[in-house]
C-alpha cells in the first residue's frame, strides 16, 4: 500500500499523536506513548481520499470518511448481537468519543495483534475470480461447476484467504492449507469460520433491504488474551461489492446487473480516460457528485 499525507483536516489532534496514513485512513496514537507500537489503543480516521489502480486521486468524495465509518459502526453494532445473533467481538473501545474535530468518521479502538491474512469470502462470481475461472474453472484454486457467468450465485460461499503483504506490495491470494502454515491450523480454521458465518448474517440483512452482497473481505487481529477479535472496517463499500437485487435479476447487461455501490464510477471513468501511465487526471465534478450518492444510498437503504 502507499502511503499518503494525513489530511490537512485530521493532521493536528490534541491528545493524539499522528503515525501512519494509508490510502484512505489515518492512525493515531495518544500523544503521551512515546513508542506506538506500546499503544493500548489508537484512533483511526477515515478520509475523503479515494483510490484507484493504487494511486490516491483527486479531488476527494466528499463525505465519504464519515459514510464509510458510519456503516461500519453500524454493521459492528449488529454483529455485536443486536441482529440477535451470535455476538462478534470487535475492537472498538465502548463508551470511548473522538475528538470533535473528527466526530463522525473516526474510531477508537484497542490495539490488536493483526493477523497476516485478508479473509475474503465471495458467494457471487465476478471480478478478478471471474477472470481465473474463465481460465482455469477455478476460483483461487478451488474447482467450480462448468457454465457460470459472469455474475452468477456460487453453489456455496467461498473461503478465498490473501496473505497481507508488507506496506507497499500487494497482496497475494493463497491456498487455505498456506493459511495455516501462516497462523496454525486452529487460527486458521476460526478465521474461515468467523467469516463465512459473518458473511451468512451480513448476506441476508442486505437481501431484506433489497440488495446481494456479492463478496467482502474481513481483517482479524487477536487481543492479549487471544481472542479472535473483528478490525478495521467491515462490510462498507470499500470493502464489499453490493449489487441491487432487483437489477441483478432483470439487467439486460452486466455493467446493469452489477453496478455496484461503491467507487466503481470512478474506476470505469478512470479506464476511459486514462492509460495508467503518470499521474492520473482529476475526477470530473459529476464523477464525484455520483460516487457520493451510490455511497449514500447503501447507507440509506441498510439502516432505514
Amino acid at each position: 500500500m502507499s502511503s499518503a499525507a494525513p489530511s490537512p483536516a485530521s493532521a493536528d489532534l490534541p491528545g493524539w499523536r499522528h503515525v501512519y496514513s494509508g490510502k484512505v485512513r489515518d492512525l493515531y496514537v495518544p500523544a503521551d506513548v512515546p513508542d506506538s507500537d506500546d499503544a493500548e489503543r489508537m484512533l483511526v480516521v477515515a478520509s475523503d481520499r479515494v483510490s484507484a489502480f493504487d494511486h490516491v486521486l483527486s479531488p476527494g468524495i466528499a463525505g465519504k470518511g464519515e459514510l464509510l465509518t458510519t456503516l461500519s459502526m453500524w454493521w459492528f453494532d449488529r454483529l455485536a448481537g443486536a441482529d440477535g445473533g451470535p455476538r462478534i467481538p470487535n475492537h472498538l473501545v465502548d463508551g470511548a468519543e473522538p475528538p470533535t474535530e473528527v466526530a463522525g468518521r473516526a474510531m477508537i479502538v484497542h490495539a490488536l495483534e493483526m493477523l497476516p491474512i485478508e479473509c475474503v469470502v465471495r458467494g457471487y462470481l465476478t471480478g478478478s475470480g471471474y477472470q481465473e475461472y474463465l481460465a482455469s474453472g477455478t476460483v483461487c484454486g478451488i474447482p467450480l461447476p462448468e457454465g457460470l457467468a459472469d455474475g452468477d450465485r456460487l453453489p456455496e460461499p467461498l473461503y478465498t484467504p490473501a496473505y497481507k503483504a508488507p506496506m507497499g506490495e500487494h497482496d497475494e491470494n493463497i491456498t487455505f492449507e498456506q493459511s495455516v502454515e501462516l497462523v496454525g491450523e486452529e487460527r486458521a480454521n476460526a478465521l474461515r469460520d468467523a467469516s463465512l458465518a459473518i458473511y451468512a448474517r451480513a448476506a441476508a440483512t442486505a437481501e431484506a433491504a433489497g440488495l446481494i452482497l456479492a463478496d467482502t473481505k474481513f481483517e482479524f487481529g487477536q487481543d492479549l488474551e487471544g481472542t479472535l477479535t473483528l478490525a478495521d472496517e467491515v462490510l462498507t463499500s470499500d470493502s464489499s461489492r453490493y449489487w441491487d437485487a432487483r437489477a441483478w435479476r432483470e439487467g439486460a447487461s452486466p455493467a446493469e446487473r452489477m453496478a455496484s455501490f461503491d467507487k466503481q464510477i470512478v474506476r470505469d471513468w478512470l479506464s476511459a480516460n486514462w492509460d495508467k501511465t503518470g499521474a492520473p487526471p482529476e475526477l470530473p465534478a459529476q464523477i464525484v457528485d455520483r460516487t457520493t450518492a451510490r455511497y449514500r444510498e447503501l447507507l440509506e437503504r441498510l439502516v432505514a
